[in-house]
């Protein structure tokens, strides 16, 4: 089975994959799988330049026939909704095995979903509610960059390392900062990343 991965170190460690390129950011895991045409694409949610999201949802719009699991730290309803949403077969924890990666690469390949158990709670309460966490559905008019520099923050992220992450300035940052903590009603961090867990912005660290 041949993949492209934007998260090489889970996909090398699963027995019968061929990883035929491995890329470091959503453009280049968009232009490797455009030009590999693998069976499947491993898509970090977390990436630099383009998001999973967003590198998901442009594949889907060049080849309906790329399969993509989403592989995340983040297993809360936003992620998994917007993941799917944008064309994700399959949606796996960073703490998936080996075993379970090459199951799940197997699944989407023959046409199947592979959503990991422990996030299918999700889906089922967003179908049940209507009103999965789409961009529209966010709180006090948080936008969808502003929430997602919010769960950066609640990550532990300084100022320095979300601007790396996102691939921006520090004076961009301040701004979206300065903007949430407007629209949260927040004075600190503290306060920003109660409401972060309170909303379901990010997730909560494990016990």
């Amino acid at each position: 089975m041949k993949a492209v991965s934007a998260v090489p170190t889970l996909a090398q460690a699963s027995a019968g994959v061929e990883v035929v390129g491995a890329a470091a950011d959503g453009e280049q895991a968009i232009a490797l799988a455009t030009e590999l045409r693998p069976d499947a694409v491993l898509m970090d949610l977390r990436m630099p330049r383009v998001d999973g999201v967003g590198a998901a949802r442009r594949l889907r719009e060049r080849d309906p026939r790329v399969k993509v699991i989403a592989l995340t730290t983040y297993d809360h309803e936003r992620s998994v909704v917007e993941a799917l949403r944008a064309g994700a077969r399959g949606y796996l924890t960073k703490d998936a095995g080996a075993e379970e990666i090459r199951q799940a690469l197997e699944a989407v390949v023959r046409g199947e979903a592979a959503i990991d158990p422990a996030v299918q709670h999700h889906l089922v309460d967003a179908l049940a509610t209507g009103a999965p966490a789409a961009a529209a559905a966010l709180p006090d008019g948080l936008t969808p960059r502003e929430a997602e520099v919010l769960s950066l923050i609640a990550e532990g992220l300084s100022n320095a390392e979300i601007a790396a992450r996102l691939v921006v300035s520090e004076a961009t940052v301040k701004s979206h900062i300065n903007h949430l903590f407007t629209k949260i009603g927040a004075r600190d961090r503290a306060q920003a990343v109660t409401y972060a867990y309170r909303h379901d912005l990010a997730p909560r660290p494990a016990p």
